[in-house]
């Protein structure tokens, strides 16, 4: 068996990444995107690069904890960037990367759908709530 390349042994695991099995990583990935609290953070920074503060006004009801952990996995996925400003006080800005960028059209649209369809989605929750009593 011929020797391989650390670049072709990311390819070929890359080939074989399927999401449907837990412990792949695009598993793993998939559910932290799928956080409400990702897609709203993601959604806002789509505008530009906001402070810890704008973001916690702009996203009515995430606990100061839930947003910083919220910030902190993003970073660590590449997401957003956290750029510390020297100044008094200390100012903090979160951007979107080119990779966030990349995530940021789809979990706008998926917003979108949801304050489009969202009458829809309540009707037929009493539909089907009406049928199962």
């Amino acid at each position: 068996m011929p020797t391989m390349t650390a670049a072709q042994r990311r390819e070929q695991a890359r080939a074989e990444y399927d999401a449907f099995i837990k412990g792949c990583p695009t598993n793993q990935l998939l559910d932290r995107l799928s956080d409400k609290w990702v897609s709203l953070v993601v959604a806002a920074l789509s505008t530009g690069p906001m402070r810890y503060s704008d973001l916690s006004r702009k996203i009515a009801g995430v606990s100061p904890k839930m947003l910083t952990q919220t910030l902190r996995s993003l970073e660590r996925d590449g997401i957003l960037t956290r750029t510390v400003t020297p100044s008094v006080p200390v100012r903090v800005d979160y951007a979107l990367t080119p990779l966030g960028s990349s995530l940021a059209g789809l979990l706008t649209a998926v917003k979108a759908w949801a304050e489009t369809h969202i009458e829809e989605v309540h009707e037929a929750r009493e539909r089907y709530d009406g049928t199962t009593d």
